[in-house]
């Protein structure tokens, strides 16, 4: 920050004083001695011929006189207003370029009305009118100077900063104290003790962040801890730690809170309100190391990053997977598969096709071709048939329930629409899978062909039941020897992303 100037009243009356001795030996006798003695050695030097120039000799003498006590003037006033009123009645430092600008601009004018004083038949007008050109050329060289000084002056007007303030400027983030305003840069003084200068014109297009001195500016130290340490304890236990800590505000109590669930631990942050905010960095530095010996003695632990690896064994030939054995259990709970001994439905299981659906996803459709039926692992799904351009739910199948049996065992297309109400897991049953059970066992063709005449007629048939006759048992079964003793279809069904595909243990 910027000294204060010490010598301010001795200054400010010392100026006062020249001022009056001038005024008071200056301007009432000293044009009368003065043009006496001129007059006396231009004669002696028989220089006759400029004797006609001793007025305006006179005159320039003068113009310096008058100009060296509007000078003076100029500091005193400066002096009493921004140091002796500002300063040490509102305890507030005006910044330089204020100063500046204050004594150019009151000066020029003071000069100005001095030099039309003395020499009132000269005319300033034309004067400034010549040198416009100039001017013009002198503006285009000092643009960038220009620029600095007029982005200074707004940057003054609009005040938002002062010197003492901690300011953030532009994206490469330069953060410092400010101990200057000039009419060219900031100069701002960074925590590490390093001055950094930024033009006026820069920092009027970047964004500034302040962080005034007169304020509490919040700052923030994170931390962690395990997952299975309390949230309770540890924001109890830190906020008892920084308590009394210096240069942390008694007037805003800190804050301890859960900022995030991180990977490896749960995340805090501690908010908290410093005095000087020109210290921050050693307060924060000190409440990091009282968190630290807290830990210690609360038991508590900081968190870092861990990873917990799982082995996945594979099993043995001849020992079935877990998964086998729930899947197992699954199909033997279909109706259709009753006739299925324990080995080939274990045989069955081996080979599904896992998918999930998410809810309000159609994953078969009317129309389309089939060779496989799904069995309802977990979720709901809705059987929907469209009637003139209306959608009608005939049905609602949970858990454990089946659907698409005539696709796989005929290969007819599929009937209905099935929509997923939740997020539904099924197991698929290819084509494959059956084609190589009917090979081992053919009497399994005629077994499933009776159940499935006997579930076809029982959805037919709303008013009452009706036994399977002979004739539709037997259409089954032909259509079922023919579908599998065919070439094997093509798989119609389309299998996600998100399927898992179980295979037979080796």
């Amino acid at each position: 920050m910027t000294q204060p100037r010490k010598n301010n009243k001795f200054a400010f009356f010392l100026m006062v004083t020249a001022i009056v001795v001038l005024a008071v030996y200056g301007i009432a006798d000293f044009d009368v001695p003065l043009r006496e003695w001129l007059h006396l050695h231009l004669l002696h030097a028989q220089l006759g011929g400029l004797t006609s120039e001793t007025d305006t000799i006179i005159d320039v003498l003068r113009l310096v006189l008058f100009a060296t006590l509007a000078y003076l003037g100029v500091v005193a006033l400066n002096t009493l207003i921004f140091d002796l009123l500002l300063r040490f009645r509102r305890g507030f430092e005006t910044p330089a370029l204020v100063r500046h600008v204050f004594s150019i601009v009151t000066f020029t004018v003071l000069c100005l009305l001095i030099f039309n004083m003395v020499f009132p038949k000269v005319n300033l007008g034309a004067l400034f009118t010549t040198s416009a050109i100039f001017g013009v050329i002198l503006g285009l060289a000092l643009q960038d100077t220009l620029g600095n000084f007029f982005a200074g002056i707004s940057m003054q007007a609009d005040r938002p900063f002062q010197v003492g303030d901690v300011i953030t400027v532009g994206a490469l983030r330069h953060k410092g104290i400010v101990e200057e305003i000039t009419w060219r840069a900031i100069k701002i003084r960074t925590f590490t003790n390093h001055v950094i200068l930024i033009n006026n014109n820069t920092a009027a297009k970047e964004p500034i962040e302040v962080c005034p001195h007169s304020n509490l500016n919040a700052c923030y130290v994170f931390f962690n801890t395990l997952y299975a340490d309390s949230p309770t304890k540890t924001i109890h236990v830190v906020r008892e730690a920084i308590r009394g800590i210096h240069n942390v505000s008694r007037i805003m109590a800190p804050v301890v809170r859960i900022r995030n669930l991180g990977d490896s631990g749960v995340d805090y942050e501690v908010k908290y309100w410093p005095e000087d905010y020109t210290i921050h960095e050693d307060t924060d530095a000190l409440i990091r190391q009282r968190i630290w010996y807290a830990f210690r003695r609360a038991n508590l632990n900081f968190a870092y990053p861990t990873r917990t690896l799982l082995v996945e064994r594979k099993p043995r030939p001849g020992h079935g997977d877990i998964n086998d054995g729930v899947i197992l259990e699954r199909l033997a709970a279909v109706d259709i598969f009753a006739p299925l001994s324990r080995e080939e439905t274990a045989m069955l299981a081996r080979a599904v096709t896992s998918h999930v659906y998410a809810p309000g996803e159609v994953f078969i459709r009317t129309g389309d071709p089939g060779s496989s039926m799904f069995v309802i692992d977990h979720g709901r799904v809705s059987v929907q048939l469209s009637e003139d351009g209306h959608i009608r739910t005939v049905a609602t199948l949970g858990e454990g329930a089946f659907f698409g049996e005539m696709a796989l065992l005929t290969g007819e297309p599929r009937t209905s629409d099935i929509v997923a109400l939740e997020e539904t897991k099924v197991l698929e049953i290819g084509h494959a899978a059956m084609k190589q059970l009917f090979d081992t066992n053919p009497d399994l063709v005629e077994a499933l062909s009776l159940i499935i005449a006997k579930r076809k007629e029982g959805l037919v048939a709303s008013a009452r039941p009706i036994a399977a006759t002979p004739n539709v048992s037997d259409g089954i079964l032909s259509a079922i020897r023919r579908f599998f003793t065919a070439a094997p279809p093509r798989s119609a069904a389309r299998v996600p992303a998100n399927s898992d595909r179980i295979t037979p243990a080796s």
